[in-house]
């Protein structure tokens, strides 16, 4: 996307116009880069609890449901993955170590006061589930870099750039997205196939990733890319 269309996102409904003009300077073309792996953040089966209701409706029954929020990504996300499929793009997905005795008390991807998980909350959500090929990462904090052999995979695979998606913005995506750039790959996070609890907090976190750190971009301009990665693969063939 060109620089005259940078703020186009989600957020123009709840930025004020002071704050766009404070970050004008980090205005750019933005884009997928190089040899880019599609790294899926947490879409573990918790988010998904109660259906597509506002998640202040269920929390109690459904702690951690980004309701609404989280169904409305599904076909979005099926649609980037499928692409991310026929162009060959490496798969990524990552989930909570739910193995026993696998940390200290209290360690955690957030300070959120502790619920009794089941090992099952924290398996990828079928509609979504990862196929042969793909890699999950088991980690214990919020980033998928933390603690994780995700760095040397990347490595040995020649991934340049990665297109990230999942939940939630404010949190696992976010910290995995600023490691991702603190470890020198380029980012492209998929506005439609990212999610929270609440919208404010999605589109407030999206428009400072955006700014600083990744490049957010529509999920038909990161579909149009990676169809032509996958016509490539195939004239190539």
């Amino acid at each position: 996307m060109t620089p005259d269309r940078f703020e186009d996102h989600c957020w123009k409904d709840a930025v004020p116009q002071d704050l766009i003009d404070l970050y004008a300077p980090y205005a750019r073309e933005t884009f997928v880069g190089p040899k880019p792996a599609l790294l899926c953040i947490d879409f573990y089966n918790i988010v998904y609890r109660g259906g597509a209701r506002n998640p202040l409706e269920i929390q109690d029954e459904h702690p951690n449901t980004c309701g609404m929020y989280a169904h409305a990504s599904i076909e979005p996300t099926q649609k980037l993955i499928a692409a991310a499929r026929l162009a060959g793009v490496p798969i990524f997905y990552c989930t909570q170590d739910f193995r026993p005795m696998n940390r200290p008390p209290g360690v955690g991807s957030t300070k959120r006061q502790k619920v009794a998980w089941k090992k099952e909350d924290f398996d990828i959500y079928e509609p979504l589930a990862p196929q042969d090929g793909d890699v999950v990462i088991y980690k214990q904090r919020a980033s998928i870099f933390q603690g994780t052999p995700i760095v040397s995979h990347l490595n040995y695979l020649g991934v340049q750039s990665l297109i990230v998606c999942g939940e939630s913005t404010s949190g696992c995506v976010r910290a995995s997205c600023v490691d991702a750039y603190s470890n020198g790959f380029h980012v492209s996070l998929v506005e439609e196939c990212t999610f929270d609890r609440h919208e404010l907090i999605h589109k407030i976190n999206l428009f400072d990733l955006h700014h600083k750190y990744v490049d957010v971009m529509q999920l038909d301009e990161v579909v149009q890319h990676l169809d032509g990665m996958g016509q490539g693969r195939i004239a190539a063939e």
